[in-house]
């Protein structure tokens, strides 16, 4: 397989059994070696007591991001250390785009910056994951 089919053949595994990203509406909209993309729609149930997006959601869809880039490669890989800096309000309706890439990835260890976008464009949050490599494979894996 080449790298391009293993990050897809990664990301379908891993996507079956997602039921948060997929009950949240997201969509994985691209997925490369060290690099996703998911989409999700900001829905009232996501409001927070000011009425905008609650922090927590716009978290969940760059953690998704995150796991998507990182497990890519055929490991099982999971978040070691995250962080997120809020830079603008989101709304009700708003359509966000996390898109996740591979900043450094050596040994057991790997670093992702998460952009976090609206439909317009508009940079409303930056994450950074810190990943670390476990047991097993999301594929078989011969020999």
């Amino acid at each position: 397989m080449t790298p391009q089919e293993i990050a897809e053949a990664s990301a379908q595994a891993m996507w079956n059994d997602d039921s948060a990203s997929q009950r949240l509406g997201m969509s994985l909209d691209l997925i490369a070696p060290g690099h996703a993309t998911l989409s999700m729609t900001v829905t009232e149930a996501m409001s927070n007591g000011h009425g905008n997006c609650h922090g927590g959601y716009i978290f969940t869809l760059a953690d998704s991001a995150f796991a998507f880039a990182c497990n890519s490669y055929n490991d099982v890989v999971v978040g070691q250390h995250c962080s997120i800096s809020y830079l603008k309000p989101v709304r009700i309706g708003d359509r966000l785009t996390a898109t996740a890439r591979e900043v450094s990835r050596h040994g057991r260890s790997g670093i992702y910056d998460i952009r976090i976008t609206n439909q317009d464009g508009l940079h409303v949050a930056e994450f950074r994951g810190h990943s670390r490599t476990v047991r097993g494979t999301h594929l078989p894996v011969d020999g």
